[in-house]
């Protein structure tokens, strides 16, 4: 349940109206935008009294929200959420690529790539150390030496990094991680987001390969629930009857998760795939309808990568996808919450 308050409304009344919540078993939860104040209620309102609420003077007006999401739902926020990634922001109107190999394998290739890749205007860059694989026999990333090349290959560009977590026991190793990734296969680790939760540090979470863009959302939930709230949803493509690339790229959850919550979107066009001619293309489709972001897979040398060399890019191919996503930014779809309400059959549908 959502209640909007009135913007005149004092903090004496919201304490007012929080303590009689909390006598009901309800939490209230307050954010305050340019023009209006929202109370969020979790807890179980099935019973609650509408009405009641309604009569309060500071309430404006109260809707029951029914997805089962709830601090993830745009109904509870005012705006688009920026998040912050070390001085890097992505969301709220700020478009950001993340770029890098797909798992470190040296100083001298992690160094270069970063320092390729910022020159080509990444604003991050990834790089796995811990690698959840198919195969026990392939590669499993370098672990706490390769977050050690990472943070060199940081201090060498500025660059803030980003790199995937697979255990709750590794949060302590990710101290120095600016953006936590939830890779596709931990996204329903409830137990591992849960721990995230606890943390006050950025997270990139993933969509799962066979999972619905409710549960995802769902996801989400659960690490904000335990109070971390700067979370970066990641389409990266989801498992069809299609077999000519790796995945199938779900364009459409872009606009749907941007009509459902406040969460910056970003899209990994390279696993989606699985081929680097087709990354490009992908990528410019996904900025175009409005993605926050991209998260590219490039390497110096991809014939010899490690991990994922198909579909990663070489430093050249990445300058030329740069340049031409930054170009189509001004023509990209937006998402104002703000702007009037052009497909009211799609709010009914969807809330």
């Amino acid at each position: 349940m959502v209640a909007i308050l009135k913007p005149e409304t004092s903090e004496e009344q919201i304490l007012h109206l929080k303590k009689w919540l909390e006598n009901n078993g309800i939490e209230l939860h307050i954010t305050r935008g340019r023009s209006r104040i929202i109370a969020s209620l979790t807890g179980d309102t099935s019973d609650m009294d509408i009405d009641l609420i309604r009569s309060f003077d500071m309430v404006e007006n109260v809707q029951r929200i029914q997805e089962p999401f709830k601090k993830t739902s745009r109904k509870f926020h005012n705006g688009n959420l920026a998040v912050d990634i070390d001085g890097v922001k992505i969301g709220g109107g700020n478009f950001q690529i993340i770029a890098g190999p797909c798992s470190v394998e040296n100083e001298e290739q992690i160094c270069y790539i970063a320092e390729c890749v910022k020159k080509s205007g990444a604003g991050l860059l990834r790089g796995g150390a811990f690698k959840p694989r198919t195969s026990p026999y392939s590669f499993q990333g370098l672990k706490g030496d390769g977050l050690k090349l990472l943070l060199e290959a940081k201090e060498k560009t500025g660059l803030p990094i980003v790199s995937e977590i697979m255990n709750a026991v590794h949060i302590p190793m990710f101290e120095d991680v600016d953006l936590v990734q939830v890779g596709a296969r931990n996204m329903q680790n409830f137990e591992l987001l849960k721990e995230l939760g606890k943390i006050q540090k950025p997270i990139l979470l993933k969509r799962g390969l066979a999972n619905t863009i409710d549960e995802l959302l769902m996801s989400a939930e659960y690490i904000m629930t335990g109070g971390n709230e700067n979370i970066i949803l990641c389409e990266r493509g989801i498992r069809t009857f299609e077999t000519r690339t790796r995945n199938t790229l779900d364009l459409s959850a872009i606009p749907v998760l941007k009509k459902l919550t406040h969460l910056p979107v970003v899209v990994d066009p390279s696993h989606a795939v699985g081929y680097s001619q087709l990354v490009k293309p992908l990528a410019m489709a996904a900025a175009a309808v409005g993605a926050d972001g991209l998260m590219i897979e490039v390497h110096n040398d991809p014939s010899r990568a490690l991990c994922d060399g198909p579909q990663s890019l070489t430093p050249e191919a990445f300058d030329d996808l740069a340049k031409s996503v930054f170009a189509l930014q001004p023509f990209a779809c937006s998402y104002d919450e703000d702007s009037p309400n052009e497909n009211k059959a799609y709010e009914d549908y969807f809330f």
